[in-house]
């Protein structure tokens, strides 16, 4: 098994069934032509839960259901998703559909449906075909299983526009006691901070007390998920959920001691790999953008000029073109009224090509626009603006925009 040490914690093989007593499964049932479109993930014992949701006021009622049982405060066994249909606004309909799918999956493995999460992905405003879905949540929970083929199998049964599967697996150590954490996700397009149209899963056998769990998983997603946009716009269907069912049996994590913070780390590590590789698979995107505001007066200024350019089209647009035009990044910064001193601003682009300054105290900076060209050349980008103007420092993702990104939205039903 070959693995990468990174601090506190290594990456390994394995996928989502890699923490014990986790086990899934991924299957063509029917809602899309040819590729899978139902994925299980299952514990063998209820897990204690962490979620997130999108903060689109228009929600599926899919989320209506996984939010009342988070909400609740319920452990969670399992978790079905349906990819090619979003179930969203399909009203009571819709809700009665993800509860009728839930308690189809619970039957099947003999355990509560209030534990029991059903989320969908795809096209918005169409009804679930029941009949489909009911055969096939029985039929896949029947290949529910462990091992690496089965986390790979439910990997893929998630996806829509995407173009690779998302995942990885760290293992680590808590008082000499292998712990492993696990994620998936999937997203491509309807990408926005604030919880974009993505899913992640993320399953963990560490023994920990909730509310723990609870704080190390939301405190990481507003430096992961919500600091990523591809196109500006937030989904009806985004989740992120951490399963934590304690099958590792390491002493319990009940302070924020260091054990805690080494679990955190490696969770933030999993949480900002899912995140970039969402990034990464933006639709028709070439390039992945990284965006560091460094010197901003407070953290929620940095956060609002980062996104501000990460969503900028003119910013995105010109960095398809391979364009140095650093005056769309500051015009994008100016228009949000954010209180920050162009004066003090510098602009810098750096690649595997080189570095290269373009603005700095106020005014332009000559440069080489052939090195210019060979940077903006490369297919990963970092765009590095220091306001000087405090300690304040925040990091986002996102892509440039292309043609093929209008053509795969353009056609997206057919």
């Amino acid at each position: 098994m070959n693995t990468i040490e990174k601090n506190d914690f290594k990456i390994i093989s394995g996928g989502i069934t890699a923490p014990k007593g986790f086990m899934a499964a991924g299957n063509h049932i029917g809602i899309k032509k040819v590729k899978k479109d139902l994925a299980v993930i299952f514990s063998k014992t209820p897990a204690k839960a962490s979620a997130v949701f999108t903060r689109n006021v228009v929600k599926a009622p899919c989320l209506l259901w996984c939010e009342k049982l988070i909400k609740e405060g319920n452990n969670i066994q399992a978790i079905v998703i349906n990819s090619g249909n979003a179930n969203a606004c399909t009203g009571d309909r819709g809700y009665n559909d993800a509860v009728t799918t839930a308690q189809v999956l619970a039957h099947s493995l003999n355990i509560d449906p209030n534990t029991v999460m059903a989320t969908s992905t795809g096209v918005i405003g169409v009804y679930l075909p029941m009949d489909i879905m009911i055969n096939g949540v029985k039929e896949t929970a029947k290949l529910i299983s462990e091992g690496e083929s089965a986390a790979e199998d439910c990997a893929q049964a998630i996806l829509t526009t995407d173009t690779f599967t998302k995942t990885i697996t760290l293992e680590l150590d808590i008082k000499g006691v292998p712990v492993k954490i696990a994620g998936i996700a999937k997203g491509s397009g309807m990408i926005h901070p604030n919880m974009a149209t993505m899913l992640n899963f993320i399953t963990t056998d560490v023994n920990i007390e909730k509310e723990l769990l609870d704080k190390a998983f939301k405190s990481n997603i507003d430096e992961s998920f919500n600091m990523i946009t591809v196109d500006g716009e937030t989904s009806t269907n985004d989740m992120a959920v951490i399963l934590a069912n304690g099958c590792a049996n390491n002493p319990i994590i009940d302070k924020e001691d260091e054990d805690y913070f080494k679990f955190k780390n490696a969770l933030d590590y999993l949480l900002v790999f899912l995140a970039k590789s969402i990034v990464k698979d933006g639709e028709g995107a070439t390039k992945m953008l990284e965006c560091n505001i460094k010197g901003a007066k407070n953290k929620q200024t940095a956060r609002v000029l980062c996104k501000a350019i990460l969503n900028s089209n003119l910013v995105k647009t010109a960095f398809f073109g391979k364009d140095a035009n650093w005056g769309r990044i500051i015009s994008a910064m100016g228009a949000t009224c954010e209180d920050f001193d162009p004066k003090g601003a510098k602009i810098t682009f750096i690649s595997k090509k080189g570095k290269i300054v373009l603005f700095e105290n106020g005014t332009p900076v000559q440069f080489d626009e052939d090195l210019a060209l060979k940077i903006l050349s490369e297919d990963e980008i970092q765009i590095i603006v220091d306001l000087k103007d405090g300690d304040a420092e925040i990091t986002g993702w996102g892509s440039d925009l292309t043609y093929d990104y209008v053509k795969i939205n353009a056609e997206y039903r057919s």
